[in-house]
């Protein structure tokens, strides 16, 4: 049966080797191979993978599609054009897969509708709950030791997870400390902390 398949091409104004041009001519190089049927192609130019769905059109309108089971399968050039980090990517693979939508990623060659793409991806599920360990540790460390410094009682775990969700997000420091009733040394102390997470994270993409 013949797949129905979206396209989705995204390139941010620092990006200046890629064009949505050169992603989606290899993606429909690829579509006429499978036989694919393009039914929807999305697009996100000079938008960085940092923002969120709201700022992202393109990427917004995807998945209202996916709500929608408008197609079967959603092709992309490269995993960094979903997402600047793995969680990122492992959250949309959860969400898509929930309505029965699967994910083709030319670069890296992951196909979540054939066997070895779905075994990748609870691969990258694995390294996922790994990475977001590290990151609890890193935010625990650092707040022990501001806590240390101030005499105060440690913040309970699920309002730095809160926090850290709302840094994420985009939120600000002052905004996101009045939002959650914390110090902003608080908030700052996990902001830097996902700041270096954040930079391992785009470098591994990078280099993927």
């Amino acid at each position: 049966m013949t797949k129905r398949v979206a396209l989705y091409c995204r390139v941010s104004t620092a990006d200046r080797t890629q064009t949505v041009e050169n992603q989606l001519r290899d993606l429909l190089a690829v579509a006429e191979r499978q036989d694919w049927e393009i039914v929807a192609t999305f697009l996100d130019e000079g938008i960085s993978g940092a923002k969120s769905r709201d700022k992202r059109p393109g990427f917004d309108n995807l998945l209202k599609g996916v709500a929608r089971k408008d197609f079967d399968l959603i092709a992309t050039f490269s995993v960094c054009r979903i997402g600047r980090s793995l969680p990122d990517l492992i959250h949309f693979l959860g969400d898509i897969q929930s309505k029965g939508v699967d994910l083709y990623v030319h670069s890296q060659g992951l196909d979540t509708s054939t066997p070895s793409g779905a075994m990748m991806f609870q691969m990258l599920s694995v390294f996922s709950s790994y990475e977001r360990a590290m990151i609890r540790e890193r935010i625990m460390s650092g707040l022990r030791r501001t806590t240390k410094k101030s005499g105060r009682k440690p913040m309970p775990e699920d309002r730095q997870e809160a926090i850290r969700g709302s840094l994420e997000s985009g939120l600000g420091i002052r905004a996101t400390a009045r939002l959650h009733r914390a110090s902003t040394t608080t908030v700052t102390t996990i902001s830097r902390t996902l700041t270096t997470v954040q930079a391992d994270r785009q470098e591994s993409v990078v280099h993927a």
